[in-house]
């Protein structure tokens, strides 16, 4: 490839445009051979890249990669938005969102083939420079998706980017209030409102709401125990009154631990912690992704009985809860 040619893909994940090639002497033949002989690879009508580069690309960088051809192929003005700027900004995405292409623009609306653009306006502060191009900022974008998505799924982003500093709370207050005027903006400011920041994964979210929609109590999280010997561990939810712990356990903290861990090491380390936290007096519920359905009223009863059921035993622990983050914790 000409070197002109590879400096201006290279700065563009790759991509290239016919008018780029015949600039720097390629001809319209030529082009033809390249594609014939598959060197090339056609995105979009007259945005091209080379085979070599997108057969590097990871699912994440291909998203982008066509996000490219399709903002080369609009010409200046609309920026990447929606799930397409989540995927930039690393925001976590429900499974279901599609692979389209979102871009937002001030002056159009339309549909293509594997892309979308809304019609928005476009506050100098919710844009971000990307490349050669612009993205919606990560507030921005987390209300845009939040508008579109389920409740849960809103929910989940939003306790992420905020646990994940990408984001606070201050920031995303503005872009809901800021957005008054668009379809789904209260669905949107319903899952700010759920939100939490100190939830470490999609599953300690979704306990959460579970929770709350079983009518049961908010519970305090990240809540840090010890004994008289010290810190014992931090749990995903906290009834102080009841003094009941409710821990979300994925599969992946056994079966793909951080640091090297054998998994077998890590169950131990597990076990140990919590048979510790009960001999202060704790009590302890274990809560696992498939609990959240058909077997979620039985675990239910369990903590609406333990939680209505006095705590009569000796407290042979202290607390410390945890703020969200970017706030001082504070002791209990």
């Amino acid at each position: 490839m000409h070197p002109q040619l590879r400096a201006a893909a290279d700065s563009r994940l790759g991509v290239f445009t016919s008018q780029e090639a015949l600039a720097v002497g390629y001809r319209v033949d030529d082009v033809r051979v390249e594609l014939r002989t598959r060197r090339w690879v056609r995105l979009r009508k007259g945005v091209y890249i080379a085979a070599e580069d997108l057969a590097v690309a990871d699912p994440a960088q291909r998203h982008l990669v066509d996000c490219v051809a399709v903002l080369l192929s609009l010409g200046p003005g609309p920026v990447l938005s929606h799930a397409s700027a989540a995927r930039l900004h690393g925001l976590v995405l429900p499974r279901t969102a599609p692979d389209d292409v979102r871009v937002t623009a001030v002056d159009q609306w339309r549909r293509g083939r594997g892309y979308r653009v809304a019609r928005a306006a476009l506050p100098e502060d919710d844009v971000l420079p990307w490349l050669r191009f612009g993205t919606t900022s990560v507030a921005r974008t987390l209300v845009d998706c939040a508008r579109e998505w389920s409740l849960t799924a809103g929910v989940i982003a939003f306790d992420a980017a905020l646990q994940k500093r990408k984001v606070d709370r201050g920031e995303l207050h503005r872009a809901v209030l800021a957005g008054s005027h668009r379809v789904g903006i209260a669905h949107a400011a319903r899952a700010l409102h759920l939100s939490d920041g100190r939830a470490e994964s999609p599953l300690e979210t979704r306990g959460r709401l579970a929770l709350l929609a079983a009518e049961l109590p908010r519970p305090e999280l990240q809540v840090k125990i010890f004994d008289d010997a010290g810190f014992i561990g931090r749990v995903d939810a906290w009834y102080a009154e009841a003094a009941v712990a409710v821990e979300f356990d994925g599969r992946v903290k056994y079966l793909d631990p951080h640091d090297g861990v054998p998994s077998g090491e890590v169950l131990w380390t597990e076990k140990r912690r919590e048979d510790r936290m009960r001999d202060t007096g704790a009590r302890v519920v274990r809560v696992v992704d498939e609990d959240l359905g058909v077997g979620w009223p039985q675990k239910v009863a369990r903590i609406s009985g333990l939680l209505a059921t006095p705590y009569a035993g000796e407290r042979r622990f202290r607390t410390l809860s945890t703020d969200e983050p970017g706030a001082e914790s504070r002791a209990a």
